[in-house]
């Protein structure tokens, strides 16, 4: 980034009452933008970076327009899509629980949705430098870097069960497809051949094939067993598959999204379209959306659809921050949001058609009812749709494309979320080492082995149950809790108008009032509502149906929880800690925003009201300025008072909005500092030599 430094005393007046454009403003006018407008920085010099591209070349940016859209769509709609939003469709009253569904997205999943795009765009930084905005909170942005390594670790293990399923597909007869092999006992019934009663007492083919062939399945998570090795070369495989797609950033993993938010499209039309057309698909779908009117006056079904939309659209891991910091700052975050939240609200009630459709075939075909073959998680994914696809014609060729579509949706999740971490790791780092951006794709590397090597017990024996857990553990009350947290740091800390303010400058246009009431009461009090019924209504966790967890990996899965949610409670407690002054001023300065915080670009702060700054090389050589002044007025006795001041106007760079800029700033610098340090020509020297 090319950029000329421009020094400009501070003490200039006419500069204070300039609009945005430059234009100079009338007092009246000038008097109302200081009010409406917060003061954002105060310090001894204006440095003014012209950059005349619309992008942060050092950071990077998304290569083409419809990159961060597919990236968007491609973490959005994943596996819970498929799995898991048809299953509780049927449960809470079919086609009636639409309607909760589209209501909660429209009032607090959009909302927090399109506010975790927008400050990551206005901001160009991840999940945990966003938090420049309220630095008490910064670790929020922790804790969202640790959900997220968990979800990756358990994620991939998921990733490498498709992978060795799609090996196995390229076979004339799937080898789930009856009970004629080695790893089948005697339990086992192909319903084609016994449809009377064959779930009392029996089991399926396909499930066999899941827990004796593929899992090894132990007889609970205390029996951990030895590592599933043909499992351990797939896990392998998918890290590798996850590198490679990230080894160059945004640059690499931009383009994969063109084929993880497509290509399932077409293979769900595929599906829907061949199982239409199979006997007793009618029926499975007439079960899926058969309303059940009743059922909406229960708290559970407002519950499902509140806790669905918040994992479906991936508010609160930090990904949506991430994704978005990579945009050119005038990129229309407003329009994207609403564009991916409708595409993957459709995506989840079309899938629904297609997996129901099959699951009325299967029904069909072995002689139950519907309800008896519905199952929602992994073994609708690894059990119940591959038995059915096992009894299609040409059925290898299905199975191949239904567990790449599988594949694909858990890499577009899966990318997303490593691509969080990383940047939220090299953005953290980057103020301690300044070249790390050209070591990027060694973190890449590193991490991607170290979860690889996290993720070996998930495929023991035991590693289901272990899955289980991290899947009910590690996002659950946490990503609900972040999303509060979120909206109150926005409309309440920082404040909304003057957030509606910066993303007025950044979009062009100012957000209508539906936004700022969603933020401020709606969203917030949907989320309080969802976090209290948690747990109201806790279940112990469970794997299957028989299956329950003993007490201490209850506990287990609650640390897990703990630890996502300590970085905030640990960075607040240091961070105040470390300030100066009452414990009240201490707690009402960590809440200032950083003197860092707004846009990254000289010309987009210039733009928000924003005093513009070089951040990497002005910032640390001003300090120093300003330390060794300090140090030579206390050492002289000359006037000790006055060079804490000093210290003090270096170190908090920020002022109160109430304050008159024009006094702290213009006033104190050229009075005292002129009139009183002048003879030891300190100051303005090393600045001016610096800069």
């Amino acid at each position: 980034m090319e950029s000329n430094t421009v020094i400009m005393e501070a003490s200039n007046k006419q500069q204070n009452n300039r609009g945005m454009n430059g234009t100079k403003l009338h007092s009246k006018d000038a008097k109302l933008s200081s009010e409406s407008v917060p003061l954002k920085r105060t310090s001894v010099v204006e440095i003014v970076a012209v950059t005349t591209p619309d992008e942060n070349d050092a950071r990077g940016t998304w290569s083409g327009k419809l990159d961060f859209i597919l990236s968007c769509i491609s973490y959005a709609v994943g596996l819970g899509n498929v799995w898991r939003f048809p299953f509780l469709c049927y449960e809470n009253g079919g086609g009636a629980f639409l309607i909760p569904y589209v209501i909660i997205l429209c009032l607090a999943g959009l909302p927090l949705f399109f506010l975790e795009l927008s400050i990551g765009q206005f901001a160009s930084v991840g999940c945990v430098n966003v938090w420049r905005i309220c630095p008490l909170f910064k670790g929020m942005g922790y804790g969202m870097l640790v959900m997220s390594m968990f979800c990756c670790i358990y994620y991939n293990v998921i990733i490498a069960y498709t992978l060795h399923y799609l090996y196995f597909s390229f076979t004339r007869v799937l080898p789930w497809a009856d009970c004629t092999h080695n790893w089948n006992t005697y339990n086992c019934v192909d319903s084609r051949h016994n449809v009377t009663n064959f779930t009392s007492g029996h089991s399926r083919p396909s499930q066999e094939y899941f827990d004796n062939r593929v899992l090894g399945i132990s007889d609970g998570i205390g029996e951990i067993g030895e590592i599933r090795w043909e499992l351990a070369i797939c896990l392998v495989l998918a890290w590798t598959i996850v590198f490679l797609s990230l080894a160059k950033g945004i640059k690499t993993s931009g383009k994969v999204v063109y084929l993880t938010a497509t290509f399932p499209y077409l293979v769900l039309l595929s599906l829907f379209i061949r199982g239409m057309t199979l006997p007793g698909a009618i029926d499975g779908v007439k079960f899926y959306i058969k309303p059940e009117w009743s059922k909406l006056k229960t708290s559970k079904v407002w519950q499902d659809a509140a806790v669905q939309i918040f994992y479906s659209l991936g508010a609160g891991f930090g990904c949506l921050h991430t994704l978005s910091s990579y945009n050119k700052w005038h990129n229309n975050c407003h329009r994207d949001a609403i564009i991916v939240a409708i595409v993957n609200c459709g995506t989840s009630i079309f899938a629904g058609f297609v997996i129901f459709a099959v699951i009325g075939f299967m029904a069909y075909d072995a002689g139950v009812d519907v309800e008896t073959v519905v199952v929602s998680g992994p073994g609708l994914a690894f059990v119940a749709y591959p038995e059915a696809i096992a009894r299609m014609p040409i059925s290898p060729m299905w199975s191949i494309l239904f567990f790449f579509m599988v594949l694909l949706l858990g890499l577009g999740s899966m990318l997303c979320m490593l691509e969080t971490v990383i940047t939220g790791i090299v953005d953290d780092l980057e103020a301690r080492f300044k070249n790390i951006r050209k070591y990027k794709s060694y973190i890449t590397l590193a991490t991607s082995i170290l979860l690889c090597i996290l993720g070996l017990p998930l495929i023991t024996q035991g590693g289901i149950y272990l899955l289980t857990l991290m899947n009910a553990f590690s996002a659950g009350l946490t990503l609900l809790l972040f999303g509060f947290m979120e909206c109150i740091i926005i409309a309440y800390i920082y404040g909304v108008e003057r957030y509606l303010h910066d993303i007025t400058a950044m979009l062009g246009f100012r957000p209508s009032f539906y936004w700022k009431i969603c933020w401020m009461v709606v969203a917030p009090s949907l989320l309080m509502f969802v976090i209290i019924f948690t747990f109201v209504s806790y279940n112990p966790a469970k794997y299957g149906e028989d299956y329950v967890f003993p007490a201490w990996a209850e506990a287990l899965g609650w640390l897990m929880t703990a630890s996502s949610i300590l970085p905030v409670i640990i960075y607040a407690a240091i961070y105040l800690f470390q300030e100066r002054g009452p414990v009240m001023e201490r707690l009402k300065n960590s809440m200032k925003h950083k003197s860092l915080w707004g846009p990254a670009l000289a010309q987009h702060r210039k733009e928000a009201g924003y005093h513009i700054l070089e951040q990497e090389e002005a910032e640390n050589r001003l300090n120093a300025c300003a330390d060794d002044s300090y140090s030579s007025s206390m050492n002289s006795n000359d006037d000790p008072e006055l060079a804490l001041n000093l210290k003090s106007h270096y170190e908090r760079t920020q002022i109160d909005g109430k304050e008159d800029q024009e006094e702290v700033g213009a006033s104190f610098l050229t009075d005292d500092i002129h009139a009183r340090y002048k003879p030891k020509e300190r100051l303005y020297p090393d600045i001016e030599s610096a800069l």
